[in-house]
């Protein structure tokens, strides 16, 4: 395949079109790369993201033949018929061409607060089972591409977000209230705030996450697992309230400074 024909949207959110371009190729060639020959041969003014080219920046989301995919990991060698078509995340505001608003996912990770460490384990090494080191290992992998939250059916298609965090803030909710250290009781704000109960795990999350997290079934259902035996379990709940079954005694969630639920990093 000497040329691939790239069709890239162009515009704003008020008005675009979707513009055609003939570009050369080369061995190993992939979307990003398209994209790029395009700004400085083509068309100069095409807006894009990116920043490592490595997979690990998570800046070059964008829909390619209508999937979320990372554009520096999707070969131009995949798609056979030389014809690959690249627009913008669906789930979020578009500022230009294929550049979207992703603001909205740090306003929400700065709401949830960092490891508060248990009392007699603050200032220590922390000492944890392997399989705790593992689990919450696997959180951290996550790039913030924000792939998952834009194919969140709850985001994408119905637009909630005023009512569920979405998958990325699930996992990394998950990597605290799952965390042996962790001291902080964040059931409430699990289910209140971040809305768990919206998701309905159809895993099309974990099948986009360029990282191979197990969203779904090692966050988000352990999760719902955790919110119904502490709200929804009439036996659990009679066992706690004759005194058979008792509540790990955790920090209150509203007695963590209001400077700890501010920080957050920018990308």
């Amino acid at each position: 395949m000497d040329k691939v024909t790239i069709k890239v949207y162009r515009g704003t959110s008020t008005e675009g079109e979707i513009s055609t371009y003939e570009v050369p190729t080369f061995p190993g060639m992939v979307v990003l790369d398209a994209i790029h020959y395009i700004q400085q041969n083509l068309e100069p003014s095409l807006a894009c993201r990116w920043n490592c080219k490595a997979a690990k920046c998570g800046s070059c989301s964008a829909e390619i033949n209508g999937h979320p995919k990372l554009m520096c990991k999707s070969n131009i060698a995949e798609y056979p018929k030389g014809e690959i078509t690249v627009t913008p995340l669906k789930t979020f505001p578009l500022v230009k061409d294929l550049v979207t608003d992703v603001s909205w996912n740090y306003r929400i990770s700065a709401k949830i607060p960092p490891l508060v460490p248990k009392p007699d384990a603050a200032g220590k090494p922390f000492e944890m089972q392997q399989i705790d080191v593992e689990r919450v290992q696997e959180f951290r992998k996550c790039i913030e591409c924000f792939l998952c939250q834009d194919v969140c059916h709850v985001l994408r298609e119905h637009d909630r977000k005023d009512g569920f965090f979405g998958p990325r803030q699930m996992v990394k909710l998950a990597s605290l209230e799952m965390h042996p250290m962790d001291n902080l009781d964040r059931k409430a704000h699990i289910k209140e705030e971040g809305g768990v109960g919206y998701c309905n795990i159809t895993k099309c999350c974990t099948e986009v996450c360029p990282e191979h997290i197990h969203i779904t079934d090692n966050a988000i259902i352990p999760l719902k697992e955790r919110i119904a035996d502490e709200y929804f379990d009439p036996i659990q709940g009679l066992l706690r309230k004759i005194g058979i079954i008792k509540r790990t005694k955790k920090q209150p969630f509203d007695s963590v400074p209001n400077e700890q639920t501010t920080v957050h990093r920018a990308k």
